[in-house]
């Protein structure tokens, strides 16, 4: 991975110097902030307010939030979001797919052990490390086409698709770019059992199947050698995702009308009509996958508004929000960070760690560990950081939890664990990840500790970028403002 980046939407100034311990900064690099603000639409007095790291790493001057246990635990009752997110764009509810908020599902079963699911995020970072590097494990380059694994994907949001609208339960996913429904004809198998009334394109007025040789179908050859019309006798452009973890979609790329609510329509949306499924569980049971990528193909991208996020609820038992477009300034309260791009694949979100601070103090990390970027993922689950800022993590964390809470066995990956039986109110050091000019995101309770671990990992390489999981990512507002080149982050927002 380069050490050197280019900023979407603007030209990256000098690195400001910063300490965060401590509430003095240069009123030049405040005012810089605050004009990157006003350029994507984001209160200049709330990107202000979010400057200092201490100002959230700290909050009252202690360096621990008392945490009821039963706070961490998902229930068997759904809490539905409190406040409606306020703003002039698009909104959906979010949920987790195994929660009790998840829309009905058609005979639910078991999700996958704790043990399962971590070896699958180990897969799907593997895979997005290889997509970077552009190497495979024998060093064979690898398509960029390959998309990740699925099985570490955990919301979802329900749309529209077709004339008359159908209901489709659809995971998201900022690390794929070409979206997809399982469609007519499709038997149980190859296909898997879903939420939802499998889609019928023959009952749909707007649906269109791409022909060979159209320009559409034309793009996504070049996006991926797999698709197209090679060896195809039927005329109809198909295409194929290949996911990391070894599960595969194949069928026909069409195009229909989407419905994110009764009155956003996205007429003319490319998809995959998935008509052959290979490798997915049971449990999965959702009906597809939206893609938010930074690629032509993803929903971002052909909804024109360049600007997304989502807010992911701090357990399973609750609902979060997914929004399309840009927030109004006066309902914005986000710290903004630029937003970078990597070279090898255009899929990616990129931003830029400068520092971690826990209990309020700032780890011995020097800024250049944290060079080749983080990558921000909703589908994987636990955050990596490069191995050296990981062990200062891991042994000041020790160093809080460890007089009062005796330590437990590792669980996976996660290797700092502690013993919380009949632990009724959990002390939880403050931990806040300090971004590129500043920016400073305390991380809630429920994105520190994971099964009574600290849920962080360490990179296998220490020049391999990072990647935020979906963990520290709870109860945050995220936004992606693509054209603005930024990534805000607003904290208890669901």
């Amino acid at each position: 991975m380069p050490e050197t980046y280019v900023a979407a939407g603007y030209s990256i100034p000098v690195e400001m110097i910063m300490q965060a311990n401590k509430d003095i900064y240069a009123k030049k690099d405040a005012r810089h902030l605050i004009l990157k603000s006003r350029k994507i639409g984001i209160d200049p007095k709330a990107a202000s307010a979010s400057f200092s790291p201490t100002a959230h790493a700290k909050g009252n001057g202690h360096g621990y939030r008392v945490v009821a246990a039963t706070k961490f635990e998902a229930k068997a009752i759904c809490f539905a979001l409190r406040v409606i997110p306020a703003s002039n764009r698009t909104w959906l509810p979010l949920y987790h797919r195994h929660g009790p908020c998840s829309p009905p599902p058609s005979g639910q079963r078991a999700p996958y052990s704790t043990a399962s699911i971590l070896r699958r995020d180990q897969v799907r970072a593997d895979a997005i490390q290889r997509r970077l590097s552009r190497k495979g494990p024998s060093g064979v380059s690898t398509a960029l086409g390959t998309a990740l694994g699925l099985g570490t994907l955990e919301y979802v949001i329900a749309v529209g698709l077709g004339t008359p609208s159908v209901r489709q339960t659809v995971l998201i996913d900022t690390g794929s770019d070409l979206s997809w429904v399982q469609c007519r004809p499709c038997s149980q198998p190859p296909c898997h059992r879903q939420k939802d009334a499998v889609f019928d394109p023959s009952k749909s007025s707007t649906y269109s199947p791409f022909r060979c040789g159209s320009p559409a179908c034309a793009r996504l050859a070049a996006d991926n050698t797999t698709n197209g019309c090679s060896g195809s006798n039927t005329n109809r452009c198909g295409y194929v995702v290949k996911y990391g973890d070894g599960s595969n979609t194949t069928g026909t790329y069409s195009s229909d009308t989407l419905m994110l609510t009764p009155s956003d329509l996205v007429v003319n949306f490319r998809f995959g009509c998935s008509h052959d499924i290979t490798g997915f569980a049971d449990t999965d049971l959702t009906d597809g996958l939206l893609g938010l990528g930074g690629d032509a193909q993803s929903l971002v991208s052909q909804a024109g508004k360049r600007a997304f996020s989502y807010c992911l609820p701090p357990t399973a038992s609750h609902t979060g929000f997914f929004t399309l477009g840009v927030p109004r300034v006066s309902a914005s309260r986000f710290a903004v960070t630029p937003l970078y791009r990597a070279a090898q694949s255009a899929t990616f979100y990129l931003v830029k760690l400068q520092a971690i601070t826990v209990a309020g103090r700032r780890l011995d990390v020097p800024p250049s560990v944290f060079s080749a970027g983080a990558i921000m993922d909703s589908g994987t689950i636990i955050t990596r950081l490069p191995p050296a800022a990981y062990r200062e993590l891991r042994a000041a964390f020790r160093a809080e939890m460890i007089n009062m809470y005796p330590p437990a066995p590792p669980a996976g990956i996660l290797d700092t664990c502690f013993n919380l039986t009949s632990v009724r109110h959990l002390r939880v050091p403050r931990v806040a990840l300090v971004f590129d000019r500043g920016v400073a995101v305390e991380l809630h309770p429920t994105g520190i500790i994971q099964d009574g671990c600290l849920a962080f990992a360490s990179n296998h390489a220490r020049r391999s970028p990072g990647i935020i999981g979906n963990v520290q990512q709870r109860t945050l507002e995220v936004l992606y403002d693509v054209a603005g080149g930024a990534v805000g982050f607003r904290r208890g927002a669901c």
